[in-house]
């Protein structure tokens, strides 16, 4: 199944995720990766110094961390030879990172890779609009007295409006849509109910707070210490006191006359960072590392864009096929959960003959996924979803699963702004 040499995941190590407020928060992107990494070398620490390369995911990077996955690499002291890049592909920024680390090792480029996501949601910019940088050129390229007071002449207050960088980030310029209006395209197309996106919100909730209890993301997450000494050990969006009335009061966020899509059964913007090592097999047998499992190819799909929640449907059904693994096989999946609707969307289209047929070409459905084996431990609703983080995350969710019931496969999957779909089949190595 793989193309290539086989390219195992040793380990890997991730933050708390974050709650974005409504200001910066104590950790940048790149504070955030090294932390997670830092960890985990430490936990295998006869290859700090081996490390051939490391590629990061981000989709917002701050404006003094061009190139976040260099400056990972310098600040975690890998050395000044070992070469690093940064990856970009909106939601997908984490896995992305693994795919391009992956092919790496599997082509024989590389033997040991550190990468992963990482993403300072609370710390994307306020720019300034198109008619004050007009303005403010003018201003510049004045040269005499006298233009300079006409050009100063034509400065309006409404110039310094800033525009926000999530806002344009979380919105696709070619169709003008947020992704919430696409996930509400999505529950007026499969005619999903409010209350069903709602329950589906209090469900992610749950289970991530008895995941929480069951100390089941202990193994991944490794605590944080921002410079006033508070430390932060679990992931902040859980929220234990919701309930489907608190849920049913929220106003709709994206279509405030019709809509179903409220800041409740939608992601949470956050902030965190996941980091994991992947290996050849030369490199796990001469360094005795163990082994989480093995990465095999990763697949991408493309879709219109106002129907991007629908691109795990498309990469994993190709994915599954490019495998030859049967649905049945797969011990879990996670499916991002950028938006309630989005994942019951993905549900309805996945055994829906017509979407099938007509969408994806192919002639009858797929056995339907088992909701007991879909997100069994809440998902980016209760989590968060620090965008270029989440592919990363959720790799290593599926895998420590994988360990903890002793299955065999895992698929974990995103949907993509813009019109995308990733999905990677993961298996664990007994």
């Amino acid at each position: 199944m793989s193309a290539g040499r086989t390219v195992y995941i040793v380990d890997g190590r991730r933050t708390p995720i974050l709650r974005a407020g409504r200001v910066p928060g104590p950790f940048t992107a790149s504070d955030l990766a090294v932390a997670c990494s830092r960890d985990l070398l430490t936990r295998h620490a006869c290859i700090w110094n081996r490390l051939d390369e490391t590629v990061w995911g981000c989709a917002m990077p701050g404006e003094r961390e061009a190139n976040v996955a260099r400056i990972i690499g310098e600040r975690l002291g890998l050395g000044h030879h070992v070469p690093a890049h940064s990856v970009q592909r909106n939601c997908a920024s984490g896995l992305q990172a693994l795919d391009a680390a992956a092919q790496r090792i599997a082509q024989g480029a590389s033997e040991l890779v550190l990468a992963g996501g990482t993403e300072a949601m609370s710390w994307a910019p306020l720019l300034y609009n198109r008619e004050y940088m007009i303005w403010l050129a003018q201003m510049r390229s004045a040269r005499w007295l006298w233009s300079r007071w006409q050009a100063l002449a034509r400065f309006r207050l409404r110039m310094l409006r800033p525009v926000s960088g999530l806002e344009c980030g979380l919105t696709d310029p070619l169709t003008g849509y947020t992704m919430g209006q696409t996930a509400e395209e999505l529950a007026y197309r499969f005619k999903i109910s409010r209350h069903a996106m709602d329950m589906f919100a209090l469900e992610s909730h749950e289970l991530a707070a008895r995941a929480q209890d069951a100390s089941i993301f202990e193994d991944e997450i490794v605590a944080l210490f921002d410079l006033q000494g508070r430390s932060y050990e679990q992931d902040q969006g859980v929220r234990r006191d919701t309930s489907v009335e608190k849920l049913r009061r929220l106003r709709p966020a994206f279509d405030p006359a019709v809509g179903k899509v409220t800041a409740g059964n939608s992601a949470q913007i956050s902030d965190g960072a996941a980091a994991l090592l992947l290996a050849s097999e030369e490199a796990v047998e001469r360094y005795r590392l163990p082994v989480l499992g093995i990465l095999h190819p990763v697949s991408w799909a493309a879709l219109e864009p106002t129907l991007m929640g629908l691109g795990p449907v498309h990469a994993m059904r190709n994915l599954l096929e490019q495998t030859g693994v049967a649905v049945p096989e797969i011990d879990c999946f996670e499916i991002n959960e950028a938006f309630a609707a989005q994942v019951l969307a993905c549900l309805k289209a996945w055994s829906d003959e017509a979407y099938v047929r007509e969408a994806l070409g192919r002639e009858a459905p797929l056995p339907p996924i088992d909701r007991e084996r879909l997100n069994p431990h809440g998902g980016a609703v209760a989590l968060g979803h620090p965008v270029g983080m989440s592919g990363a995350r959720i790799v290593l969710h599926v895998l420590k699963q994988l360990q903890h019931m002793g299955g065999r496969f895992g698929v974990a999957s995103l949907c993509v702004g813009g019109g995308q779909g990733g999905a990677a089949l993961l298996e664990h190595v007994r």
